[in-house]
């Protein structure tokens, strides 16, 4: 039997978790380093899975233990890990950020070592939910990073509008009554997959075969948009995003902007989509309106907003409308152009993110009247952070271009000028993105910043990795494309074949 390199991935970061809970807290370096080794190893592996899967033959590949082992047999729930064009870019994201994410933390002393451990917890529960091929697995992980994320961000977030406790408390009441809805639905999906078929399967693949009823599919979708669109900051279920973002400390807001979010997406596509295809086809246009007001409105906030931290959140949440476009076109050009939209996003946010925690520790402030001209004394952060801001932007050559593009065309083709308005939101993000850009890092130096330093050490390791991928995805889109084509080329064949089934 070959060995189950999915679970070798995920227990990486717990591993390490362990492992540091039994260093002495003053050794704060060696924990550190410790889960850079734990994150480091797992994205490793996610890059040797990655660049192993046959695109030619597609499906799910890697399946750990040689397919589903029986663990709770009465409800059909089996351990089941595999990998397929959808699951695998969103499995390499999460361990590109997450590290990142612990160099982005590297100069955190206040309790250090619970920091790690909580980080390294939440990087794992992430990759879970990812990997999982069964629904009760992948609701037990999609449960797991809550609670750090709350600790987190009580312990270590900061913020000047909002208290980190009630930034903490928003997110997590907010992420709640979402999971609620889910829950719901996926209750009574299963129940009614056992009515139907007389046997209990919990496996995605087991429950997208079952002949649901039309009407069933509607109201069951509608709980499952809610559940993963809070968790996608759709709008209106969006106003915890900024907040969270800005009272949560730096590795928290990378890792919730860059891949938490694309739990929503992916869940949206994987299991409400694919197990739902008739719900789908009936929520679509009122997906594709709520991200384009989503797209809107947000970019206007991001406009208004004065905290470096609050602009990137209320531009995450405008991407994030890019995304439900794309998914609501049911189309494989417009889903491709959402997932690795996905990608692109989490990559550019935590680039964004990182910058700006350099920025506050380093001139303890985020506020942007109060910074310009530290390029000056900061060419490296600079650099980053334009290299996030051009790539949020669309700006051809970085990764965000290719994505929004087709999710345009595809988008345009299903709505038509519902989606003119959308293309209109990138003029608003080059705006603001600009605007921050030009406040916070050009004009004269200013004289209370001279002993300002640069990036360097350990702090250039987000700016290497992160805007490595940048650039890299943007001059080889096809690394990115190919692969989730193939994952969700099999799905979108599955929803017409049922639509076409159901004479609609």
């Amino acid at each position: 039997m070959s060995l189950p390199i999915l679970t070798i991935t995920l227990l990486a970061p717990i591993v390490a978790a362990l492992v540091i809970v039994f260093v002495p807290k003053e050794e704060e370096k060696l924990c550190k380093w410790i889960a850079a080794i734990g994150t480091g190893a797992a994205l490793l592996l996610s890059l040797y899975v990655y660049f192993g899967y046959d695109q030619s033959v597609g499906g799910l590949q890697w399946v750990d233990f040689g397919g589903p082992v029986p663990w709770i047999k009465d409800l059909g729930v089996t351990y089941f890990m595999a990998v397929d064009g959808l699951s695998l870019p969103m499995l390499l994201l999460t361990n590109l950020i997450g590290f990142a994410a612990v160099f982005a933390s590297w100069n955190v002393t206040h309790r250090a070592k619970e920091l790690m451990i909580y980080l390294l917890i939440l990087i794992a529960g992430v990759m879970g939910t990812f990997i999982a091929q069964d629904l009760f697995i992948f609701l037990l992980f999609y449960e797991v990073v809550v609670i750090p994320i709350y600790i987190m961000v009580i312990i270590w977030g900061s913020s000047k509008r909002v208290t980190k406790e009630y930034a903490g408390m928003k997110l997590t009441i907010y992420l709640l009554i979402g999971s609620a809805f889910l829950l719901v639905g996926v209750i009574a999906t299963f129940i009614q997959s056992v009515l139907i078929t007389g046997q209990a399967n919990m496996s995605f693949e087991g429950l997208a075969r079952v002949p649901f009823p039309e009407d069933f599919q509607i109201y069951m979708f509608g709980l499952m948009l809610i559940g993963f669109g809070s968790l996608l900051s759709m709008w209106p279920l969006h106003s915890w995003s900024p907040d969270g973002y800005a009272g949560a400390p730096t590795a928290v807001s990378m890792i919730h902007a860059g891949v938490l979010k694309k739990i929503g997406g992916y869940g949206l596509i994987r299991i409400a989509i694919y197990v739902l295809p008739l719900g789908a086809k009936f929520w679509a246009p009122y997906i594709a309106v709520l991200g384009v007001i989503g797209v809107a409105y947000a970019a206007m906030g991001a406009l208004a907003q004065k905290d470096l931290k609050y602009v990137v959140g209320y531009s995450s949440v405008s991407h994030m409308g890019y995304v439900l476009l794309g998914v609501a076109s049911l189309g494989v050009i417009g889903v491709n152009g959402a997932v690795a939209s996905m990608f692109a996003h989490g990559v550019m946010a935590a680039l964004f993110f990182s910058m700006i925690g350099f920025i506050y520790e380093k001139t303890h402030t985020r506020w942007i009247p109060d910074l310009g001209g530290l390029s000056h004394q900061a060419p490296r952060l600079s650099v980053g952070f334009m290299m996030a801001g051009m790539a949020s932007l669309g700006l051809p050559g970085l990764i965000g271009f290719v994505p929004e593009f087709t999710i345009f065309v595809e988008s345009f083709r299903v709505f038509g000028w519902l989606a003119v308005l959308a293309i209109a939101g990138i003029i608003i993000t080059a705006l603001y993105v600009l605007r921050a850009g030009a406040n916070t890092l050009f004009g004269p130096a200013r004289e209370e910043y001279r002993q300002v330093k640069d990036l360097r050490g350990a702090e250039l390791v987000p700016l290497v990795v992160l805007g490595g991928v940048l650039v890299i995805g943007g001059l080889l889109p096809s690394l990115l494309f190919d692969m989730v084509n193939s994952g969700v080329a099999p799905i979108l064949a599955h929803i017409q074949e049922t639509l076409q089934i159901g004479g609609r």
